[in-house]
C-alpha cells in the first residue's frame, strides 16, 4: 500500500513512523510518503489526488495549510467533515474521493484519557478556551460541542474566528468568538475548565512562540491541551505546569486519529500501543 501525508512544512512529522508500524503490525507491504505542498500551490495538490484517484495512492493524510484547501478537490464528504468544513484524511471508494475528518473523534478520545490520567472533573459548565480558528480548530471545536462544552474560540485574526462561530452556528452549535489578546481574554477566564491550542505556535523549530499572551496569568483551575507534538512539551505547556495546571501535548491525538485513518484505507485495526512504542523506539 502506497500511504501518505500532504501538507507545509513536513520536515518534522512523525507519521511515516506510526503508518510503517501500522503496515508492519498488519503485515501489509507499503510505505508511508510525504508529499509537501506550498501554500496556494492548488496545482499540484489537484496533481496529488489525481494520483490517488488513478489508485497510484492508497490513502492520503492532510494537514497545514490544505486542511480546507482540498475541500473543494475531493467528490464527497462524509458528514463530520462537512460539518467541520476540514479534511484530514481522503481515500477512495468506488473510484470517488472521500474527504473525511478523524481530528475530531482523535482529539475527543485523547481528551478523555488526558482528563481520566489527571484525575480532573471539569466543571458543571463545561467552559473551554479555543486557541486558534484553522482546520485542526474546527474539528476541535465541533467535537467539544458535540460533548456539550460551552466553546469561547479566540484568534489573532478575530475575523477568522468570528467566521468560524458563523460556520457552526449555521449548523445549530453556537459559539462566543473574540480576538486572542490579553485585554479581550482577561474578562473570560475564570470559569474555565480547559484550555485547547491549536495554533503552530511552539511548533519545531519555533519552539520559543507562545500563543498565551505574556502579561496574563493563567486561570487556576483549567487544565491546558496543547495539539503541538513537536516538541513534546511546548512552551505554552512549560509556562501552564509552572502556574500549577496540568498540561498534556498532542501526541495522543497524533496517534488516535492516525489509527482511525489507517481503518478508513485498510479496514484493519492497530492497537494505539503499537504505534506508540514505534515512536518510542524511534
Amino acid at each position: 500500500m502506497q500511504l501518505g501525508l500532504t501538507g507545509f512544512p513536513l520536515t518534522h512529522s512523525l507519521s511515516p513512523r506510526i503508518h510503517q508500524a501500522a503496515l508492519d503490525c498488519c503485515a501489509l507491504s507499503g510505505s508511508y510518503t510525504l508529499y509537501p505542498v506550498e501554500p496556494q500551490d492548488t496545482q499540484t495538490l489537484q496533481a496529488l489526488l489525481a494520483r490517488l484517484r488513478a489508485g497510484e495512492i492508497d490513502g492520503l493524510n492532510v494537514t497545514i495549510p490544505h486542511k480546507q484547501a482540498v475541500l473543494p478537490l475531493v467528490d464527497e464528504l462524509t458528514p463530520a467533515a462537512q460539518a467541520i468544513g476540514a479534511v484530514n484524511t481522503v481515500y477512495v471508494n468506488e473510484g470517488r474521493l472521500i474527504g473525511a475528518n478523524t481530528d475530531a473523534p482523535g482529539f475527543l478520545s485523547d481528551l478523555k484519557c488526558f482528563f481520566t490520567q489527571s484525575n480532573l472533573q471539569p466543571g458543571r459548565d463545561l467552559q473551554v478556551l479555543v486557541l486558534g480558528a484553522g482546520g485542526a480548530a474546527r474539528a476541535v471545536v465541533y467535537a467539544l460541542l458535540k460533548e456539550g462544552w460551552q466553546v469561547l474560540l479566540a484568534a489573532r485574526r478575530a475575523e477568522q474566528a468570528l467566521a468560524l462561530a458563523q460556520d457552526l452556528r449555521g449548523i445549530g452549535l453556537p459559539v462566543k468568538a473574540i480576538a486572542l489578546t490579553a485585554q479581550t481574554l482577561a474578562p473570560n477566564l475564570e470559569e474555565l475548565a480547559l484550555i485547547v491550542n491549536t495554533t503552530p505556535l511552539g511548533m519545531a523549530p519555533q519552539v520559543e512562540r507562545c500563543p498565551w499572551p505574556d502579561e496574563l496569568a493563567f486561570p487556576s483551575l483549567a487544565a491546558v491541551y496543547d495539539l503541538i507534538y513537536q516538541p513534546r512539551e511546548t512552551l505554552l505547556m512549560r509556562r501552564a505546569r509552572a502556574a500549577g495546571l496540568p498540561a498534556e501535548s498532542g501526541l495522543g491525538m497524533l496517534l488516535e486519529q492516525a489509527a482511525l485513518s489507517f481503518e478508513l484505507w485498510t479496514g484493519r485495526k492497530v492497537p494505539l500501543d503499537v504505534l506508540r512504542n514505534a515512536l518510542e523506539e524511534a
